[in-house]
């Protein structure tokens, strides 16, 4: 599945189902000089993403929390597309470990989202 979590206008994350485009290749420009991350251990408690990324479950599966109680769980070959850079954040538990996650960094400006819905937030 591929998720989009971002900064809802209500200062909360939310999280959406969104659709890359239907080719059989997808590319988006990342960021020079920015580090490709492997994590094993999910940051703690609520937090904002530190850029705008990529997060690929790589191996285990992850729970992913926001505000409004609703949480959604990942696992190996999910896309989350990160963008809540500001408001309150989500968590991140690993719900079925090991968990080893990717993150790549996406350019600001990378057109990456073919369709989507919700609140397209700030």
């Amino acid at each position: 599945m591929q998720y989009r979590v971002y900064s809802g206008s209500d200062g909360q994350s939310h999280i959406e189902e969104f659709e890359m485009s239907g080719a059989g290749t997808f590319s988006f420009a990342t960021i020079e000089g920015e580090e490709l991350v492997f994590r094993r251990e999910p940051m703690p408690g609520w937090h904002n993403c530190p850029r705008r990324q990529f997060v690929i479950t790589v191996h285990g599966e992850a729970e992913l929390g926001f505000g409004d109680g609703t949480t959604q769980r990942i696992g190996p070959g999910d896309l989350c597309l990160m963008e809540d850079h500001t408001g309150q954040g989500h968590t991140t538990t690993v719900a079925k470990g090991p968990w080893l996650s990717i993150q790549v960094p996406v350019s600001m400006g990378a057109e990456v989202v073919a369709s989507a819905t919700g609140d397209r937030g700030a």
